[in-house]
């Protein structure tokens, strides 16, 4: 089997944005929630949609709150993100996320973002990266959130690819579980004590060539 394209989740696999994330909604959970919002919290979002990561916070609220109350919540919490996020440069990629995405497209493999995150197109054109990706596919094309693999399968789809010629790379448990799911290889990106169902684990992208992921995946 041939490797023909590659995955990439967006937020701890080719940029780290958790910190913005993690200001935002802390602010919005104490501001207007009145409840704490700890960084254990912000590693549950992981992975999740902002309906769900506000779901998530109000459950540690004992206050109903109305459809037109949630939405203003996560408007004003989507403002402090943006605001923080327009401020990324090229220099904000993570380790080895340039090089590898370069030699993807050096070698004609496709590539193509698998994220929740309906601000992808805006962060990717701040760091510069568009060139690089064959298509993206957010929170603004997909209905459902991971583990469910809709996000993966329709990347496949869109770059022409099966699933099992692909190599999807995420940091989040969900993630990896919406790539197995999918029929997908998938590296992951921290711990491997963190991302046990990956079929492999680095700290990050600079220890990946695309050499390395044809002898381990497709032999």
């Amino acid at each position: 089997m041939k490797l023909k394209a590659c995955l990439f989740d967006l937020d701890g696999v080719l940029v780290d944005t958790a910190r913005h994330h993690f200001i935002a909604w802390k602010q919005l959970a104490e501001s207007k929630i009145g409840v704490s919002f700890t960084h254990e919290d912000n590693e549950a979002l992981k992975g999740l949609s902002r309906v769900e990561s506000l779901e998530y916070i109000l459950l540690k609220s004992n206050h109903v709150f109305s459809e037109s109350q949630k939405l203003a919540m996560m408007t004003e919490k989507n403002e402090i993100y943006l605001e923080a996020v327009s401020q990324l440069t090229p220099s904000d990629l993570l380790p080895g996320a340039l090089q590898l995405l370069q030699e993807l497209k050096s070698k004609s493999i496709h590539t193509a973002l698998g994220s929740a995150s309906k601000n992808a197109p805006l962060i990717i054109e701040k760091l510069g990266i568009a060139q690089y990706l064959d298509a993206v596919v957010d929170g603004n094309v997909v209905t459902a959130s991971k583990p469910n693999p809709e996000v993966f399968l329709k990347g496949a789809e869109m770059l022409q690819v099966l699933p099992q010629e692909t190599v999807v790379f995420e940091d989040a448990v969900s993630g990896v579980a919406a790539a197995k799911k999918g029929g997908f290889f998938c590296v992951g990106i921290g711990e491997s004590s963190a991302l046990p169902e990956a079929d492999f684990v680095v700290a990050d992208l600079s220890h990946i060539t695309i050499e390395k992921l044809e002898k381990s995946f497709f032999i």
